[in-house]
Parts: C-alpha cells; structure tokens; sequence
C-alpha cells in the first residue's frame, strides 16, 4: 500500500514544503505530490491555481469572488499573479524532483467546482450558463493537457503522472445545493450526462496526455458511480463521510484494477485523540475485510491520505500526519 496527501498544505514557504514531501514521502511507500499552499492567498488557492491553467481565459478578482472577463487581454492583475505564482512554483518542482524517478500526483479544481465559484461577467455563477459551464471545461482540459505536459518536460525521471482533479462541490451541484448569488435560492441541479460529459472531457485529457486521472471529493455522498463512469482511474475520499452506496463503488473500483485513495488520517490536529499507525492500518483492513477484499490483492492500489487536504493543519501537524500515512502503509506491506 502506498500513502500521500490530498494536495494543500499549511504555510506560505513554496520551498519548504517541497523539502517536506521529498523528505518524507518521495521514497517507498510514498506518492509523493505537487503541493498548493492557499495561505500564500487567493492567487495560490484551488480555484485561483487552475484558472492559471486555462488558456485563453480573462478572469479578474472581485469582492464576491473570480469573475470572467474575456479574453487574456482582460484579466486583471490578481489572474496575472495566479500564472506568475504557479509558474515559479513549477520552477521550484523542478528543482526539488531534478533527480528523482517515481511518480508523482498534481492537483487541479475540476470543471464544476469552478462552475460553482467562478460568476459570469455580468454576475452569478458559471453554473447558471449551459454554455459557459461547457466552455470552461473545454478550457480547463486545455489546460490540464498543456500542464500535464509541462510536468513531464520538467521531470525527466517521472514514472507515472497522476493528475488528481479536485471536486468538492460534485454532489451540491448534483443536489441542487448551490446558493444563487443573492443567497435566497439555489442553482437547479444539473443533469446526470452533463456532469458526466463536462468531467469526462477533462478526465480524457489528463488520460490522453499520458497521465492517469483521479478525482477527489471530501463529500460524503459525492456520486462516485457517475465519477467512474466519466472515466476516473482513482478516487480520493474521506473514507469517515462516504456510506454505503459509496462504499460498494469503491469496492467495485478497486477490483476492476483502480486506484483508491482512503483519507483516514485527520486533516488537522485531532489533540490526545491522534490515531497511531496501528490504528489506521487496522481500520484500512476492517474496511477491505468489510468489502470482502483481499489485501493482498489490492493492496498496491490502496492509498492512505488525509481525510481532506492539510491547509488548516498546523505545520507540526502536518509532519504527523504525514508520518502516521508513512508508517501505517507500511505496516500493511
């Protein structure tokens, strides 16, 4: 079994927490991962990092939030900053993967968390727009192709590139969950194929630049059935939130030869109550158990990870946490 993190991290030192995951999880068990720090602001944030990647894309901030603009020429200097910054983090992945051989995982916001954030030029959210929620999704695989790319020119050494596509918000989309802009009503629920075509379009990039997709939701009753069938080759959850109907999807993943990723170490300081390894290997086995899985057999395509991403963890916690993930794949080795 291996172990990584879902991506964010605590802090706004880009270069200490690369020094981190190469220290810590860049050798076996480890998948070691493309961090994103959203303490450094909203250039560096989820939703602010993939708007970096889609091309020909004007965005500029406003107090509510991303807005679109139009074209490049339009985007305003906080979109300017969002290119700036991922550009010399990736600089900085460079220089810390230099000379390493392995894979590697990034992350990106998928199409319908930025549907659900990102308002139209004249207001609301992308989500109320059949075409804009289309067009973004085009771009973003664009984008996701163009950086996949990028990655493997970077790191010679890479084995296998997985480019995990972040979705907190799948199921609010789903259930008609999202607020409108006033705050008094909810966006309608978008329908089953669309959800699925607009991801798998970006699934299918990652997939035809050489790359493997994940997607992850910390969502408990995110619909892993409709993420499976865009096309994702993994799933992150938080193994805590997910119920049964999930549970049955996992199962169904991991034996058609997927990946999943169980979050079962705390995404920030639990206190006296912090899990020892032993303790999260055998919670891993009582599910696989549960599922009538064997270990053995699906054990390298079991992830341990954060039951969300570590931004509001402390950076002592971090360390933890990371080293509980470590120690408890091992365990189950």
């Amino acid at each position: 079994m291996r172990f990584t993190g879902v991506g964010s991290m605590p802090g706004e030192d880009y270069a200490e927490a690369l020094r981190l995951i190469v220290g810590e999880v860049a050798e076996e068990p480890g998948l070691p991962f493309v961090p994103e720090l959203p303490a450094r602001g909203v250039a560096a944030g989820m939703v602010g990092r993939a708007l970096a990647l889609v091309p020909d894309l004007g965005v500029d901030l406003q107090p509510a939030g991303w807005r679109l603009t139009g074209s490049t020429a339009t985007s305003g200097v906080d979109h300017r900053r969002a290119r700036s910054l991922l550009a010399q983090d990736l600089d900085g992945v460079e220089e810390a993967f230099g000379a390493y051989a392995g894979p590697l995982k990034t992350q990106v916001a998928g199409p319908w968390t930025l549907a659900a954030t990102v308002e139209r030029p004249r207001g609301d959210k992308l989500l109320a727009d059949h075409g804009a929620r289309r067009d973004l999704a085009q771009a973003l695989a664009e984008g996701v192709t163009q950086h996949v790319r990028d990655l493997r020119r970077r790191i010679a050494g890479l084995t296998t590139l997985i480019v995990q596509i972040d979705e907190p918000v799948l199921a609010a989309v789903l259930g008609a969950r999202v607020p409108t802009a006033s705050g008094f009503g909810r966006h309608r629920s978008i329908d089953r194929p669309e959800l699925t075509e607009a991801l798998g379009w970006v699934l299918a990039a990652v997939a035809g630049a050489g790359a493997e997709p994940w997607v992850h939701s910390c969502e408990g009753d995110a619909p892993l059935d409709l993420v499976r069938m865009a096309g994702s080759r993994g799933l992150v959850v938080d193994l805590a939130r997910v119920g049964a109907p999930g549970y049955d999807v996992l199962a169904e993943a991991l034996e058609a030869g997927e990946s999943v990723g169980l979050g079962v170490v705390p995404s920030t300081d639990p206190g006296v109550a912090a899990p020892t390894a032993t303790a999260l290997a055998e919670r891993v086995l009582r599910w696989l158990d549960m599922m009538g899985l064997d270990p053995e057999s699906v054990g390298d395509r079991v992830v341990i990870t954060g039951s969300c991403g570590f931004a509001g963890a402390s950076p002592s916690w971090m360390r933890q946490a990371l080293a509980l993930a470590r120690d408890g794949a091992r365990n189950l080795q």
